[in-house]
């Protein structure tokens, strides 16, 4: 089958691409622009790519037309194919069409952690022998692409992106994964460009919780308010997990962790279930928030196996995980200095990375550069939150806005952010550009420091210039 996709560069849409690629099908697709890594990628898969929105695209008369999120309802390449009378669908209607028609929806949903928690439930499936297929938000190092088909009837484990489907399908992606078995992480209101207020967003959950038929599981994370809610309108059975300390709400996780202070590189803690311990656990994840996600992870395998996979086994397999790309991700070294990439951008995930960081790293100063990015970093209603969330930062860098297409009134304010974080003994300054980001951290960055880059865009090219501007010679640092 011939499958052409519109708006095929982006993140989602590109790793659907080569999914189909690789279950066989011709594959083209099209986009204003194909920027690296996502151009060199489709090239690599061997993508028909063709440039621009334009009916001519489509002349050769595909047997369907998926319709990416980018486009917008004048789109004319999604009109000609609409209205001549072509097959077309949204990215989640061709995964649930092509790829769960026949085989169980495994998907990991929640505002923080879907894309760690979904490459280490494939790969833990992976590694006990189950092949399971697999799309995910991120790049596994332990698989190198962010997809797989898998067995035909292999699980297969999805990101539950919340945010919409096509200009034409204005619901949740993940309401079309046909979910059996589902991890709920957390709910904390994000994309206010489709979500304006919280119960709109908590709507989105309560939609994916409903669709989990009764013979299927939850796994639910007890120490979130709004997750014990969502959770408590499902008609399938839910199995709670937490950490030792968390508020349950009066809940008794059948799934608990205990965390112990990171070993060389390891983060350990000790894992309870029913009340019963299965001893310690390393996991190569660090912070307390990947606990919680290591422990989901296990606790759904388990929950769902009816005992025919030791929970041992599990364990063993979770120490071999290798990580995902821009997840805590060090990218490289320049003179005793350590730069790590990260996709944080919501302030709960700004403070819970640095964190983690911070424990990883105890040793030197902690420099936490952000760039605020998406619709919803980008705007005002966090600017309480985003000053309490670099606490573990010796400085804070808040780079300039990563969109410009918020209306003024509604705008973050990184400079006042700054004064707060000093107003309260901290460290921060608001640089005008990118390149003061760089001159203000090589200035302060010294051998054995950390430097930790956040943001969900490419952070305008600022990793390979920093780690440049930091191997010179004169970038040594003083404070």
């Amino acid at each position: 089958m011939h499958v052409h996709l519109i708006g095929v560069a982006g993140t989602g849409m590109g790793a659907l691409a080569g999914l189909l690629q690789q279950a066989g099908h011709r594959v083209s697709g099209s986009d204003t622009a194909f920027y690296p890594p996502m151009g060199e990628a489709l090239a690599r898969w061997g993508i028909e790519t063709r440039r621009g929105w334009d009916p001519a695209n489509l002349a050769d008369r595909p047997d369907l037309v998926v319709v990416g999120n980018v486009c917008r309802k004048d789109n004319p390449e999604a009109r000609a194919a609409i209205d001549g009378g072509l097959a077309y669908t949204s990215m989640p209607g061709a995964i649930e069409t092509l790829f769960l028609a026949e085989r169980p929806g495994w998907v990991v949903a929640g505002t923080h952690g879907k894309t760690t928690t979904t490459a280490l439930l494939a790969y833990l499936l992976h590694g006990l022998g189950r092949d399971p297929g697999m799309l995910v938000g991120g790049i596994p190092r332990d698989f190198g692409e962010s997809f797989r088909v898998g067995g035909a009837r292999a699980p297969f484990v999805i990101e539950g992106d919340e945010y919409d489907s096509a200009f034409f399908e204005k619901t949740p992606k993940m309401w079309r994964y046909k979910p059996h078995a589902a991890i709920l992480t957390s709910i904390e209101h994000d994309h206010v460009d489709i979500y304006p207020d919280a119960s709109s967003y908590r709507a989105a959950f309560e939609g994916f919780v409903e669709r989990i038929p009764e013979s299927g599981t939850l796994v639910a994370f007890a120490g979130d308010p709004e997750v014990r809610a969502v959770a408590s309108r499902a008609r399938c059975r839910v199995v709670w997990y937490a950490s030792s300390g968390d508020d349950t709400g009066g809940i008794d996780p059948t799934w608990l962790a205990a965390p112990i202070a990171a070993q060389g590189g390891m983060q350990p803690f000790d894992l309870f279930v029913g009340g019963t311990s299965c001893g310690p656990v390393l996991s190569p994840l660090p912070g307390a928030h990947n606990v919680r996600n290591a422990v989901a992870t296990i606790a759904l395998i388990c929950e769902t196996s009816e005992g025919t996979i030791p929970v041992q086994d599990v364990l063993a397999c979770l120490r071999r995980f290798s990580g995902v790309r821009r997840r805590q991700e060090l990218i490289g070294e320049a003179r005793g200095v350590r730069v790590y990439d990260d996709f944080a951008h919501h302030p709960t995930a700004v403070r819970e990375t640095l964190a983690a960081i911070r424990a990883r790293h105890p040793e030197g100063a902690l420099i936490a550069a952000f760039e605020p990015r998406s619709a919803t970093a980008c705007r005002a209603m966090h600017q309480r939150a985003y000053e309490d969330a670099f606490h573990d930062a010796d400085l804070a860098v808040l780079a300039p806005l990563g969109r410009s297409n918020v209306p003024e009134a509604e705008r973050l304010d990184v400079a006042q952010i700054a004064s707060a974080i000093r107003a309260h003994g901290g460290d921060a300054i608001a640089p005008r550009d990118l390149d003061e980001v760089i001159t203000t951290i090589t200035s302060r960055a010294r051998e054995g420091d950390t430097v930790l880059l956040m943001s969900n865009g490419d952070f305008g090219g600022l990793h390979d210039r920093l780690l440049a501007a930091l191997a010179l010679p004169s970038s040594s640092g003083q404070r």
